[in-house]
């Protein structure tokens, strides 16, 4: 399966980024690829007032991505913000296919909230409940956000629901430390699933972005895929940049074979697991 990255610098303007998503969208479709994964707050960067952004799955943005998808004949897979109903958004990201009855169109709400680092999400953003798995072209694909990542079980809940591949949109913060953190979290959690983990980041605003002063997570680049076994398959920079790799399917199931590790989770395990993921 070929897959493509896409490390793009989101701005405040949904049609400008919109118009990021289409131009990504292209070229990975030209490069071969079955699906592309865009970060985290595509849709708008952190930093800003997110209600006034936000909009239902069903609305305008999302047909959009959908439009995208259909026109350039892959899944994309991106993320944006939705009402949440209690006067929060939702950080939500959304998977639209082709469209052939095969294909998903699906979204999945952020679990975790990144309550840390001096940022509150909880106070704009209010929790998903519940984990999910789409499939593209025949794959199990597993929908995780940013500080989801720092979450071992919820990783190997989407393997036991049929994820060989588990994406990973984030926009993450910066700091010491913090580009290692990703890196490594990334490939502990494809061990964890014994999944490829495809995880795409903002790339790094550096200093075109000032004055916000909320600590806001605008993204480090170093977008990755790592292996079943937490190799790096491929891997970005710091700057804006589309990332195209294939991915060897055998491999999830040779590793799974070898190492067992979910097949060898004891009840007590599987039991925090799930009270974990709600």
């Amino acid at each position: 399966m070929r897959i493509a990255l896409a490390q793009i610098l989101s701005g405040t303007d949904p049609a400008a980024n919109l118009q990021l998503v289409r131009e990504y969208t292209a070229r990975a479709a030209d490069a071969g690829a079955a699906l592309v994964v865009f970060p985290e707050a595509t849709m708008c960067r952190f930093g800003v007032p997110l209600k006034p952004i936000a909009e239902p799955v069903d609305g305008p943005w999302a047909d959009g991505v959908r439009r995208i998808a259909a026109d350039a004949g892959i899944t994309v897979i991106a993320g944006m913000f939705t009402p949440s109903g209690d006067g929060r958004v939702t950080n939500t990201v959304i998977a639209a296919g082709p469209g052939s009855p095969n294909q998903p169109d699906a979204h999945y709400d952020k679990i975790h909230l990144y309550d840390a680092f001096g940022f509150t999400e909880s106070r704009t953003v209010a929790p998903g409940r519940e984990p999910v798995v789409i499939t593209v072209d025949g794959v199990g694909v597993g929908l995780t956000v940013c500080y989801d990542v720092r979450f071992p079980a919820l990783y190997t809940e989407l393997s036991r629901r049929g994820a060989q591949l588990i994406v990973v949109c984030a926009s993450w913060g910066s700091g010491p430390g913090k580009l290692e953190q990703w890196t490594l979290l990334a490939r502990a959690r494809a061990l964890d699933s014994m999944s490829y983990v495809a995880a795409a980041g903002q790339a790094d605003p550096g200093d075109t972005l000032t004055g916000s002063g909320s600590g806001a997570p605008l993204g480090v680049g170093g977008s990755l895929v790592a292996s079943p076994l937490g190799e790096m398959v491929a891997s970005a920079g710091s700057q804006p940049q589309l990332v195209v790799t294939d991915i060897d399917l055998d491999r999830v199931a040779a590793a799974r074979e070898s190492i067992a590790v979910l097949r060898n989770q004891s009840d007590f395990t599987r039991a925090d697991a799930a009270e974990s993921v709600g």
